[in-house]
């Protein structure tokens, strides 16, 4: 049994014609017709009797159209009830500071516009940081790079999350404009990059992981001259000149002048990608609130990159 079928039954003892009801309904005669004949062969009992002068409630019709009115009402006060209601709670949603300079801000804008009750708990880390403070429920979801889901032991703990395939970023070789020489490419492979100056991030974190990799495949040593766990202090670093850096377009959202500061050069190489996941804990963990963030996370990253916000991104 069915809400239509007690609402199409309601309508037709109301107008007592099928006609009639049918055009209020919107329906074909026949479809209505059906649907009756299906929840009196539900019921094994006749509800209607039909004449030619329309139709009328029998004895038991009576009393079903009673608590059928009873049963609508309490429906329709359940859907106003779930449509008014407000979303309270805490969620904590890390990102990484590449992903915070572009997602960040929307996102908070976002979540303040739709679920003004929801108090956001951001934070902001390395990739290694946020996958321990998620394993450990400090966090109800976060943006995290695949490189941190490769281990074994990281598998094992993924496998409890909810994981959705976000994005992929190109990586790029930045340099300080004011120490690159005016001949440099705008597109590099990694085999060109072994004489430069490298700023990187230590080797426990998602895009030092993927860079590695990436390196020993092309069969090339970095020369890293500086180990930095802080964007913005790795990226005062560059931009004095003391090394350049491979990071994603993302590093250079929070410049204004990042045009005239900075140089970029997307690299070539295919393994060189950073895919964007967002894991959560399990749905059965998450609250209503944490399950409405995750849809708005989704959806605002997804804007950004189809409106060309998020430099060098592609939908998964």
């Amino acid at each position: 049994m069915e809400l239509k079928q007690l609402r199409y039954f309601v309508k037709v003892v109301e107008l007592g014609s099928m006609t009639r009801a049918a055009l209020d309904l919107g329906l074909v005669q026949s479809g209505l017709s059906q649907q009756i004949s299906r929840l009196e062969s539900e019921l094994s009992t006749r509800l209607l009797q039909r004449s030619p002068k329309g139709v009328t409630a029998t004895e038991a019709g009576l009393a079903f159209y009673r608590e059928a009115q009873l049963t609508l009402r309490h429906a329709d006060q359940a859907m106003r009830a779930a449509q008014h209601a407000r979303l309270t709670g805490t969620v904590s949603v890390g990102l990484a500071p590449t992903t915070a300079a572009v997602l960040g801000l929307p996102l908070m804008r976002a979540m303040r516009g739709r679920y003004p009750d929801v108090r956001l708990h951001m934070v902001e880390s390395l990739s290694g940081h946020l996958t321990a403070m998620l394993n450990a429920r400090q966090l109800d979801l976060a943006v995290l790079f695949d490189s941190r889901l490769r281990s074994r032991d990281n598998l094992k703990t993924a496998s409890r999350w909810c994981v959705t395939a976000l994005l992929e970023e190109d990586l790029f070789f930045i340099s300080a404009r004011a120490h690159t020489r005016s001949d440099m490419p705008k597109i590099l492979d990694l085999a060109q990059l072994k004489d430069e100056a490298l700023i990187l991030p230590t080797g426990p974190h998602g895009l030092r992981s993927t860079l590695d990799a990436a390196f020993a495949t092309a069969r090339v040593t970095p020369n890293v001259v500086l180990e930095i766990d802080s964007l913005a202090m790795l990226m005062d670093a560059v931009g004095d000149g003391l090394g350049a850096t491979l990071q994603p377009g993302s590093a250079l959202a929070r410049f204004s002048d990042a045009g005239q500061r900075f140089h970029m050069a997307r690299i070539s190489d295919p393994l060189v990608r950073r895919q964007n996941l967002l894991c959560s804990l399990a749905d059965d963990e998450l609250s209503p609130a944490a399950l409405a963030t995750r849809v708005v996370l989704l959806d605002c990253a997804r804007t950004l990159v189809r409106q060309g916000d998020w430099f060098g991104a592609s939908l998964s």
